[in-house]
């Protein structure tokens, strides 16, 4: 019997971010003062009306299959959040719920794209995306962006890295992994790219919508650029926003015709998410939103601290993101600096590692979210475990010869 996998995995690299996660982990466990800031999920608790949400559907016996791509009452109540926050106008018949946002993209990838197909990803770029563009045969097209571009795509790039053969074009705002968001005057500028190419279909990864800070106002694509509305999927959902990671609740607004394709793939896969967090989902769209600008306060506190404590240390240089939880900062000024083990910084990856080895700090290597020498931060945890963390990390730069 073969034990080899399929052609298509073997394209695809396992997640960067779950690894060092796993690493710190172990650390911890053999009992390693470790310090993991690997992993995007916020430290806050589901708000209790969610979870009395949940708690009440099972009691109602709200356990059994649902529709494939979601409940009629999610649906609504993603139509109704599309329309109250985004000015974006949907039906039914529009919206997809998947059991995660990763799902969403998948789905829509799987639906849409065939062999020599291009998608289109501006890089830094989250690292699922594209091992799932190259699992459905297609081919990433990295977009580099620069830490003075504020590492975001110009039209320009945009422009030149469209072909024949694209399909997709992602767009992450906020971004997950450098935190950077696009103003509405930015994405119009992409959009007017963007309506050159009819051929084109829109992605637009919506996740961190409401972690945005100061006087920053979140646009989403379809919105600044009704004429893209067509041909955008705009996808979301409660895992960041609602501290509900675990729950596993995605969900787009899109084009009939593509909602209608991916609920045929996700009735030959997953069928549908969770009867349960669907339910608590509903409660999370449709209920109290005061607590969400009270974490976005914390968030902020968190992320000026760790820009302030980082830019103190040798050799690193970290922007001021516009939202997420993350920080992206370069070590350029480290390659080829030696760390107290004799190891020479030759990668931001020998960063990350040498860094996990001297002062049991978990963080991402940029090169993994496709650009570096940089590495990502995310500031989801406390401000004593980020001060805590930025010393260590002050320590290990400054021991670097």
């Amino acid at each position: 019997m073969s034990n080899s996998v399929s052609s298509a995995l073997k394209r695809v690299k396992p997640s960067a971010t779950m690894a060092m996660s796993a690493k710190a982990r172990a650390l911890k466990a053999a009992g390693r003062d470790c310090i993991s800031l690997s992993q995007g999920e916020p430290d806050f608790d589901t708000p209790d009306n969610i979870k009395e949400a949940a708690i009440r559907a099972i009691r109602e016996g709200k356990t059994k299959y649902t529709d494939v791509d979601g409940i009629p009452e999610l649906k609504d109540a993603i139509v109704g959040k599309f329309k109250r926050e985004n000015g974006l106008e949907y039906k039914r018949t529009q919206i997809n719920v998947s059991p995660g946002g990763k799902p969403v993209i998948f789905n829509a990838f799987m639906a849409t794209l065939d062999p020599g197909d291009e998608v289109v990803i501006p890089a830094p770029y989250w690292v699922s995306y594209p091992d799932m563009a190259m699992l459905c045969g297609a081919t990433p097209v990295f977009v580099d962006t620069t830490i003075a571009c504020g590492f975001k795509v110009t039209p320009q790039a945009l422009a030149k890295a469209i072909t024949p053969r694209t399909k997709w074009v992602m767009l992450n705002s906020p971004s997950n992994p450098s935190g950077a968001a696009y103003t509405a005057d930015e994405l119009k500028a992409l959009a007017a790219v963007l309506l050159d190419y009819p051929q084109v279909m829109i992605l637009t990864d919506d996740m961190y919508e409401h972690l945005t800070y100061g006087d920053f106002e979140f646009a989403t694509i379809a919105q600044v650029e009704p004429r893209l509305y067509d041909r955008t999927l705009t996808m979301n959902g409660v895992s960041k926003a609602y501290s509900m990671t675990g729950w596993r609740i995605g969900y787009a607004g899109g084009p009939e015709w593509l909602i209608k394709a991916m609920a045929n793939v996700m009735g030959q896969t997953t069928s549908n998410p969770s009867s349960i967090s669907q339910w608590a989902a509903v409660e999370a769209l449709n209920g109290p939103q005061d607590f969400i600008p009270k974490n976005k306060q914390l968030f902020q506190g968190r992320r000026d601290l760790v820009v302030s404590m980082l830019n103190q240390a040798r050799g690193i240089e970290c922007p001021t993101p516009e939202g997420a939880f993350y920080v992206y900062p370069s070590i350029a000024a480290l390659i080829g600096k030696t760390a107290p083990s004799g190891k020479v910084i030759d990668t931001d990856e020998t960063f990350a590692l040498q860094l996990l080895e001297a002062e049991n700090v978990a963080v991402v290597h940029g090169t993994a979210f496709g650009l570096g020498p940089c590495f990502r931060i995310s500031y989801a945890t406390s401000t004593e475990c980020l001060e805590d963390a930025c010393t260590r990390i002050q320590r290990f730069c400054g021991s670097l010869s």
